[in-house]
C-alpha cells in the first residue's frame, strides 16, 4: 500500500519543538533558534499556553541598541509580539498553504486548547504540497 499524502496539520506539525518563556534572554533565543534552524519561536507560559511569538527580525534591532548602548538586551517577554497567528491540528494543509502566500509568518505554532502542540512551518507545507502532488 502507497504512503498516503498528508492532508492536515497534524500529520506534518513538528511536536517537540523549541519554544521559549517569556523570561528567556535574547542570547538563549538566538542559540535555540539556530541549533533548531528556524527563524522564530513560540513564547509559551509555564503551562505550555501560547503567550505570543518571537523572531529574529523582532530582536534585531534592540540587540543592535543594547550592544551600541552597552546593555544588556530585554528579555523576551518584552520584545514577543502578543498578537500571534496560529493553526490547530485539524486545519487543511492547502488551507493554511493560501494563508502562508505572501509576507506571512514562515513557522505557526499549532494550538489545541490554548496549549502549543507543534509548529509547522513553511518548508513542511512545502513538502506535504508535493507529496501530494505524487499521489
Amino acid at each position: 500500500m502507497p504512503n498516503k499524502a498528508p492532508t492536515t496539520v497534524r500529520e506534518i506539525m513538528s511536536r517537540d519543538c523549541y519554544r521559549v518563556r517569556g523570561n528567556a534572554s535574547v542570547s538563549n533565543l538566538v542559540e535555540g533558534l539556530a541549533l533548531h534552524r528556524l527563524p522564530g519561536a513560540p513564547v509559551v507560559d509555564d503551562r505550555d499556553n501560547l503567550i505570543g511569538f518571537i523572531s529574529e527580525q523582532d530582536v534585531l534591532g534592540k540587540l543592535l541598541e543594547s550592544t551600541y548602548l552597552n546593555d544588556e538586551p530585554p528579555l523576551i517577554k518584552e520584545l514577543m509580539r502578543h498578537e500571534v497567528l496560529s493553526v490547530t491540528p485539524n486545519k487543511s494543509i492547502t488551507d493554511l498553504a493560501q494563508e502562508m502566500l505572501g509576507t506571512k509568518p514562515k513557522v505557526y505554532p499549532v494550538v489545541e486548547q490554548e496549549r502549543l502542540v507543534g509548529i509547522v512551518t513553511r518548508r513542511d507545507v512545502i513538502n506535504a504540497i508535493l507529496r501530494m502532488r505524487k499521489r
